[in-house]
């Protein structure tokens, strides 16, 4: 069971990535490239009756971990404090930017939401990619020093940064250079997605412009994801033996990277949903793929005296897990019935949809 709920928790969380991660997306292009009111109305519109459903994704999320894994919850959920209220304002500011927008018609006004929903946009982004990094790091489980527990195993806290922004400290920050590097690949991908889900909704004007975006930061993609693949030799001495010992997994970094090479395509994709389709396929491979490389830990130990986080010493009772499955099923069946009626409703193009307007 517990490896069950671990698949459903980690597609809830593929799911979200790829739907907020073109809100995100949206919101870093609105950021930088929406120079005139009728760009703007154009990237808003796209995704104006999506982006509150998507965000449900998450809360679903931390649902979910709260009942399948209610350890790794605890843990993750007091260490990881102050990104998570951080990410918790940036993830208000970005809804009342677009909410408060267009309630009163002055330029200042709409300058300041306009500003709190793209540099919102833009952190999340980064925080996000962030976050994958430090799980993928590990933590100081117990808070170790000189080979001595401070606390109990699963116990951590991290400042956002220590003085040494390496991610080899005995006493780790949320943000090295390790974790900063995954922040900026989230950011830059995200932002190639979040320009797909624009050209493939709207007519606007911006698409072309879009397009020439997508396939030049999918050129830095491309070379940031060859380079993290190095790094983290560095971090990890063997990152990819659950590869080589179930070549199967295989499937997953073949995804990533048919997704990566498809984007480049996007200028001459006749179906402008194809240059999201892809995008979607590098985020699915790329998560996919990190979780393979660490199973079953879902939060390494940095240190020798306690140990790993994994799906199976973080789980909860047997008997509440095979419960839940009933009111899963029951809950995704609803969800699956939303889900479709929202895009059946919002297919097409959104140019006209209006969203916002007060």
């Amino acid at each position: 069971m517990e490896l069950f709920w671990y698949i459903v928790l980690m597609t809830m969380l593929t799911i979200y990535v790829i739907l907020d991660g073109y809100d995100f997306g949206a919101g870093i292009i609105h950021l930088f490239f929406a120079k005139n009111e009728k760009d703007k109305k154009a990237i808003t519109n796209a995704i104006g009756p999506f982006w509150d459903a998507n965000e449900v994704w998450l809360i679903a999320s931390g649902g979910v971990l709260f009942f399948a894994f209610p350890t790794l919850y605890a843990s993750s959920f007091s260490g990881f404090y102050l990104p998570l209220i951080m990410i918790l304002w940036l993830l208000i500011f970005r809804a009342i930017g677009l909410e408060l927008r267009g309630q009163i018609h002055n330029k200042m006004w709409e300058g300041i939401w306009d500003k709190a929903f793209g540099i919102s946009s833009l952190l999340l982004a980064l925080f996000f990619g962030i976050a994958l990094g430090n799980v993928v790091r590990g933590v100081n489980l117990g808070m170790v020093t000189n080979g001595v527990s401070a606390h109990e195993p699963h116990y951590f806290f991290l400042p956002l940064w220590n003085s040494t922004f390496s991610p080899h400290a005995e006493h780790l920050g949320i943000i090295d250079w390790f974790t900063l590097l995954l922040g900026v690949i989230g950011v830059v991908a995200l932002t190639i997605h979040g320009a797909n889900w624009i050209i493939f909704k709207t007519n606007s004007d911006l698409n072309e412009k879009l397009k020439k975006v997508v396939f030049n930061l999918n050129i830095v993609l491309l070379a940031l994801v060859i380079i993290s693949l190095f790094i983290w030799h560095i971090i990890e001495p063997q990152p990819f033996h659950n590869f080589l010992d179930k070549p199967w997994l295989f499937i997953f970094p073949i995804i990533t990277f048919t997704g990566l090479f498809g984007i480049f395509k996007v200028k001459t994709f006749k179906k402008h949903g194809l240059g999201f389709l892809f995008s979607s396929l590098f985020l699915f491979g790329g998560l996919t793929s990190t979780v393979a490389s660490i199973f079953p830990k879902v939060l390494p130990s940095t240190n020798n005296i306690n140990p790993d986080l994994t799906v199976y010493n973080v789980a909860a009772h047997e008997y509440g897990l095979s419960v839940g499955v009933y009111w899963f099923v029951i809950a995704a069946l609803l969800v699956g019935v939303y889900m479709f009626v929202q895009y059946r409703v919002f297919r097409g193009k959104m140019d006209d949809v209006g969203y916002g307007e007060h």
